[in-house]
C-alpha cells in the first residue's frame, strides 16, 4: 500500500498521456483450477494491494516466461507438484494507459537497465516505483473511457508487453474466456 500523497509530478505526467482502445487477445497463466478471468490485489509488481488487477500478456511466452519465473521464485528447478494451466482471453479495454516508451519509464522513475533482472529479494526498490505508478492510474481512472482503466508495460522476463486491466473500471463482458490450453510442461518452456 502507498502511503503519503500521490506524487504530483506523477499526476500531472499520467493526466496528459492519451487513453486507448485495446480489443484483442491476451494470454494468462493460473494455478490449475482457478478461474482465468479472476482479479485479484496481490501487491505485485503494477499494483499496491489496494486495487485488483487482472495480470496478462500481449503473447504466449511472455505468459509463460512472467509465471516460469514467479512459479520457481529465482530457483534453477521449476517445482512440478503445484499446475499451472495456459489461459486465451479476448479483452475489451477502454481507457488504456500505454506506459511501453523508455522515455516515458525513465521520466516516471524506472529504471530500465534493472527492470526485470533484479534477484526475487531484490525486487522491492523496483516494485515500489512500478506500484506507485499503477496506483496512481488507478487513481485518475474511471468507467469513463477517457479516463485509465488499465496500462500496457513492458514485460519483465519477456521482449514484449503486458496488459494489466484495473477491475474497477471494466465490466466482466470485457473479458472472455476463450480457449484452454491445458496443463504446462515446465521443462518445454
Amino acid at each position: 500500500m502507498i502511503e503519503g500523497p500521490r506524487d504530483r509530478k506523477l499526476i500531472d505526467t499520467l493526466e496528459v498521456l492519451d487513453a486507448q482502445t485495446f480489443e484483442g487477445i491476451v494470454w494468462r497463466v493460473t494455478r490449475d483450477g482457478r478461474d482465468p478471468t479472476l482479479f485479484f490485489g496481490g501487491g505485485n509488481r503494477w499494483d499496491d494491494g489496494t486495487f485488483d488487477v487482472l495480470y496478462t500478456s500481449l503473447d504466449k511466452e511472455g505468459a509463460l516466461a512472467e509465471m516460469k519465473f514467479h512459479v520457481s521464485r529465482g530457483q534453477p528447478i521449476t517445482p512440478t507438484k503445484i499446475k499451472f494451466r495456459l489461459h486465451e482471453l479476448k479483452v475489451r479495454v477502454d481507457g488504456l494507459l500505454d506506459l511501453t516508451a523508455a522515455s516515458l519509464l525513465a521520466n516516471l522513475g524506472v529504471d530500465r537497465t534493472t527492470f526485470g533482472k533484479l534477484p526475487y529479494l531484490d525486487r522491492h526498490g523496483e516494485y515500489e516505483t512500478c506500484q506507485k505508478i499503477a496506483e496512481t492510474a488507478h487513481f485518475l481512472g474511471s468507467d469513463d473511457p477517457d479516463d485509465p482503466s488499465g496500462i500496457l508495460v513492458p514485460n519483465a522476463r519477456h521482449k514484449g508487453n503486458n496488459l494489466v486491466i484495473f477491475g474497477d473500471y471494466v465490466s466482466p463482458e470485457d473479458i472472455v474466456h476463450t480457449e484452454d490450453h491445458g496443463v504446462i510442461d515446465w521443462s518445454t518452456v
